[in-house]
């Protein structure tokens, strides 16, 4: 059995705030990240009344070795009412921030891009001041798709890099490194205002070294905000954590990545991609974008 170190030992959560917000979302048949994923932050996420929304179903066509979402070659159709119910949620939770992710959905042609689209706009339609993330897959490279995203104009677009480049055939198969790279260019070369974002997680096997060069190469395509976690095995049958990284490296990372021109770096052994996602919004404070009224990617997207 391996032991956690003491600065990975998280408090018990308030069941009581807990239970509430599990309520809602089994009322409104909802899925979240910090359930299917075995999130560590759940109870303080849910304690403080906030998710990270999970669409298009609870079972992934990638079967990652190191995630906990269920696998499914063929996943359900998707239910054209969870954008309205996913608003719902967000009105009833009276969310500043709400961050919207999905399970890979290769087998859709646009690999569940209008399925985003629709659900913020969905969101915008309720809840109008609410800043919205949406943490998107790679969508096979389809740059049709991510433009449509674009168009819809969220407040953070999040794609995840996950490890460094010489981890990618065992730790995650079916995605591409370079691809990865290139979608979050495309953001900043076709959404400028969109505030982009990427995360890695660490202790499995990478370098110091190796995850500064990641965090060079996310520099390079304009990456503006940065999250590094550490990883944790949800089970015997995923892959076994490597080392368990001191806080004193994180927070060396988190220097580095602040001289790099990152905008934000969240760099803690519990830090997860979505984790106190909402202070993004002091940062669009401290470093205003104008979007404009129109823009080329919706024209060229309805032509």
């Amino acid at each position: 059995m391996v032991i956690k170190p003491e600065w990975l030992r998280v408090k018990a959560p308030q069941w009581q705030r807990v239970g509430s917000v599990k309520e809602l979302l089994r009322d409104l048949n909802l899925n979240t990240v910090c359930e299917e994923a075995s999130c560590p932050n759940i109870g303080e996420c849910f304690h403080e009344g906030t998710a990270t929304f999970l669409m298009m179903g609870s079972a992934c066509t990638r079967a990652c070795p190191y995630c906990d979402i269920d696998f499914a070659k063929k996943p359900l159709p998707l239910d054209a009412t969870e954008p309205q119910r996913l608003a719902e949620a967000v009105v009833r939770l009276r969310l500043n921030h709400v961050v919207i992710t999905a399970v890979n959905r290769d087998d859709l042609p646009d690999g569940g891009a209008s399925h985003f689209v629709a659900t913020i706009e969905a969101v915008r339609a309720r809840s109008p001041q609410t800043t919205i993330e949406v943490l998107i897959p790679d969508l096979c490279g389809n740059w049709q798709a991510l433009d449509q995203i674009l168009a819809a104009s969220p407040d953070v677009l999040n794609h995840n890099t996950e490890t460094v480049p010489r981890l990618y055939r065992r730790v995650r198969p079916q995605g591409n490194y370079q691809r990865s790279l290139e979608l979050l260019q495309r953001v900043r070369d076709r959404a400028p205002w969109i505030y982009s974002k990427s995360g890695i997680m660490v202790g499995l096997g990478e370098t110091p070294e190796e995850v500064a060069a990641v965090m060079a190469d996310l520099r390079q395509v304009g990456c503006d905000i940065l999250t590094i976690g550490q990883y944790l095995q949800p089970s015997p049958k995923h892959l076994p954590v490597q080392a368990f990284i001191p806080p004193v490296q994180f927070e060396a990372w988190r220097q580095l990545g602040e001289s790099m021109g990152f905008l934000q770096v969240v760099s803690s052994p519990l830090t997860r991609s979505s984790y106190h996602a909402e202070q993004v919004r002091t940062l669009m404070q401290q470093y205003p974008r104008q979007r404009p009224a129109t823009n080329n990617l919706e024209e060229s997207y309805c032509n």
